[in-house]
Order: C-alpha cells, then sequence, then structure tokens
C-alpha cells in the first residue's frame, strides 16, 4: 500500500483529499503547515507528497526546496493562485507536477496514481537493468547513465539532477534522434495522458539545459523543434 502525505491549511480540502485518496486505496497522513510537513516527510518517508503552496510557518515553496535536499519523494503541488511564475517556480524548485484550484477529485486520484505508476516503472526498470548488467552503464555520447544507480555522468561528472530531470534526460538520450512533442513526454515522462497546459516539459527542458549545456542559449544536446517538440541531439 503506497503512503501518501497530503499538506493544506484547508481543513475540508484536506480532509476531502484523505477520503478520496483513502477510499482508492491509500495510506495517507496529513499535515497542515510547512514545518510539520517536513517533520511528518522526513519521519514517514511517504511514496507522494500532495502539497499545497500557501502554507502557514513555511509555504509550499520553500518546503519543497528544502525536501527536494535530501528526498527524491514525487511532489504534485496544489496552487490557488493562476499566475504562470509560482508555477513554474514550483517546478524549478523540484516539484514533479502541479495542479490548480479548484480541482475535481477524480482528476487528483488519476494524478496520483499516474505519478506512482511511473515510480514503479523506474524502478522496475532500474531493478532490471542491474540484474542483468550490474556494473555496465550506458554510454550515449558524452553522457554515462546508470538507472540502477540513478546517476547521470557528463564527460566523467555527476549531474546534480532533480527527480524528473534525470527521468527525463535518460528518456531522450536512450531515444536519440527521435523528436517528441511536449505532450508525448508527458505521457512517456510523468505516465499519464496530459490536457492543457504543457509548461512542466518547457520548464525541465530549461532546467537541463541549464546544467548540461555550455550555453543554454544555443543547446547542443537537446534541440528544439520548431512547432513540435525536442529531440536529444547527443
Amino acid at each position: 500500500m503506497s503512503k501518501i502525505l497530503v499538506v493544506d491549511d484547508e481543513r475540508t480540502l484536506l480532509e476531502t483529499i484523505k477520503y478520496n485518496l483513502v477510499k482508492n486505496g491509500y495510506q495517507v497522513s496529513v499535515a497542515i503547515d510547512g514545518v510539520e510537513a517536513i517533520e511528518k516527510a522526513r519521519q514517514e518517508q511517504p511514496d507522494l507528497i500532495v502539497l499545497d503552496v500557501m502554507l502557514p510557518k513555511l509555504d509550499g515553496l520553500e518546503v519543497c526546496r528544502m525536501l527536494r535536499k535530501d528526498m527524491t519523494v514525487p511532489i504534485l503541488m496544489l496552487t490557488a493562485k493562476v499566475e504562470e511564475f509560482d508555477k513554474i517556480l514550483g517546478l524549478e524548485l523540484g516539484a514533479d507536477d502541479y495542479m490548480t484550484k479548484p480541482f475535481s477529485m477524480r482528476e487528483l486520484v488519476t494524478r496520483v496514481k499516474a505519478m506512482l505508476r511511473r515510480v514503479r516503472m523506474m524502478r522496475d526498470e532500474a531493478a532490471a537493468t542491474e540484474q542483468s548488467s550490474p556494473n555496465k552503464a550506458l554510454i550515449v555520447g558524452d553522457f554515462a547513465i546508470d538507472p540502477a544507480q540513478h546517476t547521470i555522468l557528463q564527460h566523467g561528472q555527476p549531474l546534480g539532477l532533480k527527480p524528473k530531470e534525470f527521468d527525463l534526460l535518460v528518456f531522450l538520450a536512450t531515444n536519440r534522434g527521435q523528436v517528441f512533442t511536449r505532450e508525448a513526454l508527458i505521457e512517456r515522462v510523468w505516465g499519464y495522458s496530459y490536457e492543457g497546459d504543457t509548461r512542466t516539459v518547457d520548464v525541465h527542458i530549461r532546467g537541463l539545459r541549464e546544467k548540461i549545456e555550455a550555453d543554454a542559449s544555443v543547446p547542443r544536446y537537446i534541440e528544439t523543434v520548431r512547432g513540435v517538440g525536442y529531440r536529444f541531439k547527443g
């Protein structure tokens, strides 16, 4: 049974989310402020965190930033703000996805299922890779990728990537030369069919370029195919 931590100071919404997740078979704990969220996340080691942006004591963005220092747990952020800045900032700080209030409980549960399914898939792939070739990294151009150890080296130097940046780079690199739309990347990397705002992909691509490109404004590795999407040139 997957463990989920839900953090929101709106108690009615908090209990509604908890009820729907429990009904779908998840073990759920809750927190009502940022400090409690950090404490419970580190103590309980949940499989996923649903995290509101507007929280007392510490806001959700700061909670996300602090947790990303020592945890790779998937984080789904909730925001009542419509400003694009807040959404992008959350993704840059390490959130895996976001939902804008108000939202349906059905959509929330669908997102949670998809995120957890993607985590399980990645773990299974890593385990299979480790079993078949435990000491062998995949070499793609200037990158040495070791899914089992969750590491990527560029020119022999480790890259400090956020979890979803890692997943995205591995997918693009192992499919070098193929062009993927933003929608296809959402489905293949995030693990669900997504309709609407695909800014999530653009933010993570930008984050990757800043870490792997000598000049992020003139990318050598991840190419934008205008009107279509992205491809890894290697």
